[in-house]
């Protein structure tokens, strides 16, 4: 069997004495979406940043394609294929979408000290590829990224690390702050770049969109891996359970229930 793009064995993180990450073992396969759910305070953001080189791992491995490796900058990330792309899209509002896209790497022309940014070039190819992505709307590089939809602008950074060259491509919460249309602007970005070959690592919370494009799933809970399964092994209501602390809803249930029972089905009153 071929080795994951991307692994993780036995991953531990500590800041000081709080145990934030416990024993994570996860693979991302080349044209798979790993789909990381989990609520607030799971430990999704720490992995994220271990996964991008910003947090080293206290102790464990991270593999890439079977191989150990270190990533202790996300520069070194990015070397290895590793692109991360956050929940508001890391685009420049004020920036032009071609200037956007190839900020700090921008193309050139002329000669030695005459040469200058090369405007026409960079939004052609700005355009072109967030178009391949099915993003036709935008056909003006000369356009601010302020003026663009939030599923565009993720669209945008989505479209920049596929040109440069990532691998594995690692989206924050990318439709947390999206309606619905919106969002599934992204959701078919999302297959397409599995399409193209990339593992995909999709941190989200929201069950729905998940189910919609990932092909293996792992729940966070307290920093650990709480249930990892491919698709079609749990329903959208196992997966809900599993991710609110299903032991602790059951019993809360069952506690306002026997409050019902015998307060003539009256439920609790409101805390004051």
């Amino acid at each position: 069997m071929t080795a994951p793009i991307l692994a993780l064995r036995g991953v531990n993180k500590s800041f000081g004495p709080i145990d934030v990450l416990h024993d994570i073992t996860l693979e991302v396969q080349a044209g798979q979406v790993l789909c990381l759910l989990g609520d607030n305070g799971a430990g999704k953001s720490t992995l994220i940043k271990i996964m991008s080189g910003v947090h080293q791992p206290t102790s464990g491995v991270i593999e890439i394609d079977g191989v150990p490796v270190g990533l202790p900058t996300p520069r070194a990330a990015a070397e290895n294929g590793i692109a991360t792309v956050h929940q508001f899209g890391g685009t420049f509002p004020l920036m032009s979408i071609g200037r956007s896209f190839f900020v700090g790497v921008e193309p050139t022309k002329g000669w030695g000290p005459f040469k200058i940014y090369d405007r026409k070039r960079a939004n052609d190819i700005a355009v072109k590829a967030v178009r391949d992505f099915g993003i036709t709307r935008i056909d003006d590089g000369d356009r601010l990224v302020g003026g663009l939809s939030g599923g565009e602008r993720q669209s945008l950074a989505i479209a920049r690390a596929v040109h440069f060259g990532a691998r594995v491509l690692i989206l924050d919460e990318p439709t947390a702050a999206l309606g619905v249309k919106q969002a599934t602007h992204v959701l078919r970005i999302v297959n397409e770049a599995k399409k193209r070959g990339l593992a995909v690592v999709f941190i989200t919370h929201q069950v729905m969109h998940a189910m919609a494009v990932g092909d293996h799933f792992a729940v966070l809970i307290r920093g650990a891996v709480a249930a990892d399964f491919h698709k079609g092994e749990k329903s959208r209501e196992e997966i809900t359970d599993l991710m609110a602390g299903g032991a602790s809803m059951a019993s809360l249930e069952a506690e306002i229930e026997g409050y019902m029972a015998s307060h003539d089905g009256h439920p609790p009153p409101p805390a004051h």
